[in-house]
């Protein structure tokens, strides 16, 4: 038991209950059938319990498990981004879900989205309003309720032993379906992998509710007059509740004390050697211009040995494409069929190093990459004063479309090279480079990227 700002918090999640494949208290909608198709399969879709929210209020959510016609499937890929009308019939097959049933993986889905987009919005509004007083993570949909249906479905799943033996489980998603399944994946050692985009993923001051990292935001968003910022810019793992738990009578000492603890909880950064050892596989995609990943150039500078792919001028709802942008990435479906088929697949790129040193009037950049794991190519790209992390200046202002080179391979330094003018009058340059390689997998070819740390450099 923690506590936070005087009052009792229980722990995040209870793995134990968690596990109990007793308490599933399952409400079969359709029980194991064949489904025909250019793939045969057989599903089963129900509502399981992903627990007690409070005393009398469960929660639950829709699961649709997908094995193969003839034999149990081993391991599976496990999704939130579904709408519960999609779990009224059977589910059609995209081509990776198609390789992956062929290859003896199954497949699960289950809903990780706003409770009031599918009929739970009573319940929503009651958890936010029971948060917003307590600040108990247990009543956060966010910090509880989507983790927890991600890893209730993992045990729904592993609960029915005719059809699944334990293999590799990998979760995968976008923004709430890439901040969640990263919780999962701490606490929850039966996931083995994950791919996400536009999600967080380490405890930047501004997410820990640091008080001098917020005045300055502040300061700089009264200055650039700016009144209402984006509503998810500086949010410790999400939108910012900042104000509203201020208004129910919390202290900024609490958001502090809040934070704090749910860190190590929550952010890929705190458990990253960890997963390593665990063996975990982890590719992240965060955006260069996203308001949930506001803090990329932070990240970079603390944790460099994340592994990360930034498209340029990327992030919720940025639809224009930088000119200098890697075309056709599929590093989502080259992850997936390494982890479940190394042998058959090839492995993806390794984090790079990155040497960055000043000549007269131009920043020398060198990237670098373990002998045996070459890359086949690099772009450096590059913007000059970017305004503050959190700001929505930092979201505005993208990188130019002139401000990438291709990178040239250096055979004495053994890197990828590339040589960036200082403009006149600057006093800070970010910059990261990107690098592809392509993957041979059993039925095709990927075209795989990954960039280096994300750095901001100070002039003189």
């Amino acid at each position: 038991m923690s506590v936070v700002a005087g009052f009792a918090a229980p722990a995040l999640f209870n793995m134990t209950e968690i596990r109990d494949a007793s308490t599933l208290k399952e409400d079969i909608q359709r029980d194991w059938h064949t489904v025909s198709g250019k793939l045969k399969t057989r599903q089963k879709v129900m509502t399981i319990s992903v627990g007690e929210l409070w005393p009398g209020q469960d929660y639950r959510v829709p699961v649709r498990l997908i094995v193969p016609a003839e034999a149990k499937a081993k391991g599976f890929w496990l999704t939130g981004g579904h709408q519960l009308k999609g779990f009224e019939g059977d589910a059609a097959l995209n081509r990776l879900a198609t390789e992956l049933l062929e290859g003896g993986v199954g497949v699960v889905h289950t809903i990780v989205q706003e409770p009031g987009t599918w009929g739970q919005k009573t319940l929503g509004n009651e958890m936010g309003t029971r948060f917003l007083k307590t600040l108990n993570p247990r009543y956060s949909i966010q910090y509880w309720g989507w983790p927890a249906s991600l890893m209730r479905a993992v045990t729904a799943a592993y609960a029915e032993e005719e059809y699944f033996e334990v293999g590799n489980v990998v979760v995968s998603g976008g923004s709430k379906n890439g901040a969640s399944p990263s919780v999962a994946l701490i606490h929850d050692d039966r996931i083995t992998a994950q791919h996400a985009t536009v999600s967080p993923l380490w405890e930047s001051p501004l997410r820990l509710c640091d008080s001098k990292a917020w005045n300055r935001l502040r300061d700089y968003n009264k200055e650039a007059g700016v009144k209402r910022p984006h509503h998810f810019l500086g949010g410790t793992y999400g939108p910012v509740y900042n104000e509203d738990a201020l208004r129910m009578g919390r202290s900024w000492e609490d958001l502090q004390q809040l934070a704090g603890e749910m860190a190590d909880a929550v952010f890929i950064s705190k458990n990253f050697q960890a997963l390593k050892k665990r063996g975990a596989a982890m590719l992240f995609e965060p955006g260069t211009h996203d308001f949930v990943c506001f803090d990329v150039a932070w990240g970079g500078e603390h944790y460099p040995g994340i592994p990360v792919f930034y498209q340029p001028n990327s992030g919720h709802g940025k639809k224009s494409k930088h000119p200098g942008a890697i075309q056709g990435v599929q590093n989502h479906d080259a992850l997936l069929l390494y982890h479940f088929f190394p042998g058959e697949t090839d492995s993806l790129l390794s984090v790079p190093e990155m040497e960055i040193h000043r000549e007269n009037d131009e920043v020398v950049v060198t990237v670098k990459f373990a002998e045996n794991d070459p890359a086949e190519g690099g772009r450096l790209y590059w913007m000059f004063d970017r305004p503050p992390e959190g700001s929505d200046a930092y979201l505005k202002l993208l990188i130019p479309d002139d401000n990438w080179m291709e990178m040239k391979w250096d055979e004495e330094k053994t890197g990828w090279s590339g040589r960036i003018p200082v403009r006149d009058g600057s006093t800070s340059i970010d910059l990261f480079s990107c690098h592809w390689k392509h993957v041979e997998a059993p039925l095709r070819t990927l075209q795989t990227a990954i960039s280096s740390p994300y750095k901001r450099v100070v002039l003189d």
